[in-house]
């Protein structure tokens, strides 16, 4: 069955489905009073304020796309301000009536926008998916000076260099004294041993030993 031949109960007065890509973003609006049209903008900034200017233009005041990827989070962050917005499942317009086909999405969605019959997936405020980011690269971050840090551990180990037998820390402030020195050159075990700050200065004697 054709989408054309489908007839659903309107809801929203005016809205716009959104097929989005990474490098441009399908756009069609229909409503009361209103005739359909469908408009191609490329997903630069500049272009989606173009979008946003369109959509205002024409009244539209709800507005769905397709989870794609991560490519509907910068369209998502500037159509925001502007218009109820709705981030749909892609399998969830799968499942309703209908024959979803490629050169028509953009319509498709507008049409089920209209009719009520999409069900928009939960999205945490701004401040809140900018805190969520911020969060995920710092434990990126970590995980990756966790890495350096047991790297630089195995190459001390291969090397012989029995540091974590002494330092409790070897990367505190007296262990990265060690290591920085290791690393300019220094090999003399009275000099690597006299960096040692603090309690460890009592280890001094084990310390000239864990180059030997």
């Amino acid at each position: 069955m054709e989408q054309s031949h489908i007839s659903f109960e309107q809801v929203v007065s005016r809205g716009c489905g959104l097929d989005v890509h990474q490098e441009n973003v399908v756009a069609t609006i229909r409503g009361d009073n209103l005739q359909e049209q469908t408009r191609t903008f490329s997903t630069f900034t500049s272009s989606l304020k173009d979008l946003v200017a369109w959509l205002e233009e024409s009244g539209i005041t709800h507005v769905a796309m397709e989870s794609t990827g991560v490519y509907w989070k910068p369209v998502f962050n500037i159509l925001e301000p502007h218009f109820e917005l709705i981030l749909v499942n892609a399998r969830h317009i799968k499942y309703v009536p209908g024959h979803k086909t490629d050169r028509n999405d953009s319509a498709w969605i507008a049409k089920l926008l209209l009719s009520g019959l999409l069900k928009g997936s939960f999205i945490p405020p701004q401040y809140t998916r900018e805190l969520r980011e911020l969060y995920r690269y710092k434990r990126k971050v970590i995980g990756q000076r966790s890495s350096e840090y047991n790297r630089l551990q195995n190459i001390l180990e291969t090397a012989n260099i029995k540091l974590s037998s002494v330092v409790s820390d070897v990367f505190g402030i007296s262990g990265w004294s060690m290591i920085s020195a290791i690393i300019d050159g220094e090999q003399d075990p009275m000099i690597l041993a006299n960096l040692a700050k603090g309690r460890l200065k009592i280890k001094k004697q084990e310390l000239i030993c864990f180059r030997r």
